[in-house]
Order: C-alpha cells, then structure tokens, then sequence
C-alpha cells in the first residue's frame, strides 16, 4: 500500500519541482533583465551629459564617441520597442535577434548582449 502510495505522488512531486524550477528561471531572466535596463538608464544618462557638455564646448572627442555609440545602442532597443508593440512579439524578436546573428548584425544593445554579461560577472 505504501508503495502504491509513493507512485501515486510521484507525478505531482515532479509536477512541483518542475513548476518551482520554471518559477526559479523567470525569476532570474527578470532580475538579468532589470540589471541589463539599469545600466542602459545609466548609461544614457552619462550619453545626455556630454551631450550637454558638448552644446557648451567642453566634452572632449573621446567622449563624443562614447556618447555616440550609447545613441546607437538607444536607436537599438528603440527599434526592439517597435517590435514589441505587434501581436507575436514573444515570437518575432527572438527571430530577428536569431537572423542578425545568422547576417552578422548585432540587433541589441550592449548591455543585452551576451559578451557583456560575461564581463560583469
């Protein structure tokens, strides 16, 4: 009887465990998300202050180059965000992210890319 008991609970037990485990990753892919839009806002913030700086002539050209390809990366994720507002987003942006790769084009911003998450680790 105790055997057919432990059986009988075995389905929900994997049930649980895989619901905990799915429960586990979301989490994570949101808390990597939330860091990865951190830097991009702190970034941009440092993008808009030299652009300041500019306007009154005291950014150097260093700067200047940072801060344009912190515009770049913004007209990225601006271009994500358009993609996010048609119906099937969950199904679009992972192929077009996929079929940049697959031509060579880098579709997001760096602070989602894969090679920056590995240096902040």
């Amino acid at each position: 009887m105790k055997l057919i008991k432990v059986i009988h609970k075995a389905p929900m037990r994997v049930a649980k465990i895989s619901k905990r485990r799915q429960q586990i990753r979301l989490r994570r892919a949101m808390i990597e998300l939330k860091l990865a839009l951190s830097q991009e806002k702190q970034e941009t913030k440092e993008m808009l202050d030299i652009y300041k700086r500019y306007s009154s002539g005291k950014a150097q050209k260093s700067e200047l180059v940072v801060a344009n390809k912190q515009f770049v990366d913004l007209l990225k994720g601006l271009g994500l965000g358009v993609f996010a507002l048609l119906p099937f987003a969950p199904i679009t942006i992972p192929l077009i992210v996929k079929l940049g790769q697959w031509v060579g084009v880098d579709v997001l911003p760096s602070s989602f890319s894969s090679s920056n998450k590995a240096s902040r680790k």
